[in-house]
């Protein structure tokens, strides 16, 4: 990976810096579509947790691949859950997460993908976030105006992207208080294994 020269804005947060693998956790706070004059452009749902100290972060969750749409590959995000539940919710927080590898969760229990066109995949991510009580998720933090996490969806190499990053999967995890459900979401795009 070519070397990359600190930029402003791109400060270490809570001693994790731009672009390291991080964990978060936390209550829901806010959430929305990303919007735009131009539709191609949209491609990001947004969903706000505070995670008990500091300000709140942000999770970017892809909701259309504008690299494969412009290389004339299937734009959709395929999605696949796996369920389960909770007795004790997490801490909230955010810390540098450990590796997180697609393979090994679907190893550890088949999951089904299904293909969504992203005004059926927001109407999803609203649902979740609107019922869920706690939400935890994986992926790169960003600081930029405000703290993030980005890149939650598989880094496998993909239809337009030919890199492939193992163990840098990123995810997001809906905790809901009927049933103590949890629904671990899983993102990928076209050609991703």
């Amino acid at each position: 990976m070519p070397h990359r020269r600190k930029q402003p804005g791109r400060q270490a947060y809570f001693g994790l810096n731009h672009g390291e693998l991080v964990h978060a956790a936390g209550t829901p706070i806010a959430f929305a579509a990303e919007v735009d004059r131009v539709p191609a452009n949209i491609d990001h749902f947004w969903i706000t947790i505070g995670i008990g100290t500091g300000e709140p972060i942000r999770i970017a969750v892809s909701t259309h691949s504008r690299q494969n749409a412009a290389a004339g590959f299937d734009s959709r995000m395929r999605v696949g859950i796996v369920a389960s539940t909770w007795q004790e919710l997490p801490l909230a927080g955010l810390v540098k997460s450990a590796c997180l590898d697609y393979h090994a969760l679907e190893t550890a229990s088949p999951v089904a993908y299904i293909e969504y066109e992203r005004p059926a995949l927001e109407a999803l991510l609203t649902e979740k976030t609107t019922r869920a009580i706690f939400i935890e998720a994986w992926g790169e933090l960003y600081v930029r105006t405000h703290i993030g996490i980005h890149q939650v969806h598989s880094m496998r190499a993909s239809c337009s992207v030919p890199r492939d990053y193992i163990g840098r999967d990123g995810a997001i995890r809906f905790y809901f208080a009927e049933n103590a459900r949890t629904e671990l979401m899983l993102f990928k795009y076209c050609g991703q294994q």
